[in-house]
């Protein structure tokens, strides 16, 4: 580290001292397993909406044998609304290994930690610096933020080559001494003060060398994503109801577009087909389609399309499957819901049912 580094780091670490987060529920441990629930969870999620989901799954699992114990639907039932399932999915099948390979105690070194399913470089870095204090750097999306501007750095940190000299900054910029209030430091900077955008620079511990701040150019550090079209798909979620008011639910299958979780039968996918020729035939009681919802994936958007279904007996397919439950009004999930099937089923719950 050389004496701009020694600096860099000797500032962020005091201003964590006097400013930065001390009483988050993942701070006040060096359990691995705890640490790390924390660490996929705050994956491309802001702290507060993890605190609740974070105390909820450990009240639940609150050891790494009880996760890989758990069924998978439990899982993604205690993940429901955080979003980013294959998180999830991923956690899940890494605490197994963890118990089969490693023997139930979590790995210490960076390669092993890294080849867990779900655990890139900077999630490995961040588990083994706050469990155990290794000198490692992290790279997260605020600290990457930090770094960009304070160097001027041009690109976007997608690409190799600018990724590979963040982790150069990174490594010459993170302390042997007090690695872990300076990693917590660097993440709370980029989090709190060193913001996308209007960042405050004027309280910045570092601003005094930022390289973007001298130019005035913030705003362009670090370069955004390239912009690429994000095409629309469509399709009819069935809200396919009993004369008892239960919707019929759907488990996806475990790849793909919310892989594992439980959802609504769609028109014009596999299982839609079938249920086309279900909705042609006799003793079925089509309602108006309720209003459109939108959601946005990565690469691409998908626009839903309600639509109530009163059935007065299931089809063969559907009774020989196991993939199938009724969800009855403020009942209990089975498993994981994806947050748009969430928020029909609560809609579902407040209405009648056949009222858009």
């Amino acid at each position: 580290m050389n004496s701009s580094g020694t600096e860099f780091a000797t500032r962020v670490i005091r201003w964590h001292h006097l400013w930065g987060r001390h009483h988050l529920p993942w701070q006040q441990t060096q359990d691995p397993y705890r640490i790390w629930v924390s660490e996929i969870m705050l994956q491309q999620t802001q702290v507060a909406t993890v605190i609740p989901y974070f105390n909820r799954f450990l009240k639940a699992l609150p050891t790494l044998n009880d996760l890989a114990q758990a069924e998978l639907d439990e899982v993604l039932r205690l993940w429901t609304g955080l979003g980013y399932y294959a998180r999830a999915r991923h956690f899940h099948r890494a605490a197994r290994e963890v118990i089969k390979t490693h023997h139930g105690l979590f790995p210490e070194r960076i390669e092993e930690v890294a080849a867990l399913p779900g655990i890139g470089r900077s999630t490995a870095g961040a588990i083994l610096v706050f469990a155990f204090g290794h000198h490692l750097p992290i790279l997260d999306g605020n600290v990457k933020r930090v770094l960009a501007r304070w160097y001027a750095l041009p690109g976007w940190p997608g690409h190799r080559e600018v990724e590979s000299k963040l982790w150069q900054h990174a490594w010459r910029n993170t302390p042997q001494e007090g690695v872990g209030r300076y990693t917590q430091g660097i993440m709370d900077i980029g989090a709190t003060i060193c913001l996308r955008r209007a960042p405050l620079c004027e309280v910045c511990p570092v601003g005094w060398r930022c390289r973007a701040r001298r130019a005035s150019s913030q705003a362009l550090f670090p370069a955004p994503k390239p912009s690429h079209h994000r095409p629309l798909r469509t399709t009819t979620a069935l809200m396919i109801h009993n004369s008892r008011g239960e919707l019929l639910l759907e488990r996806r299958p475990p790849s793909g577009v919310w892989g594992g979780l439980w959802s609504l039968p769609e028109s014009g996918t596999s299982s839609g087909s079938r249920w086309q020729g279900v909705l042609e035939g006799p003793g079925v009681e089509v309602g108006c389609p309720w209003p459109e919802i939108r959601h946005t994936f990565s690469h691409f958007t998908l626009v839903i399309t309600p639509l109530p279904v009163h059935l007065k007996s299931l089809p063969k397919f559907v009774e020989e499957g196991p993939k199938w439950v009724w969800y009855r009004q403020g009942g209990e999930l089975p498993g994981g819901v994806a947050t748009p099937v969430l928020k029909l089923l609560k809609r579902w719950s407040t209405m009648d049912n056949e009222s858009p």
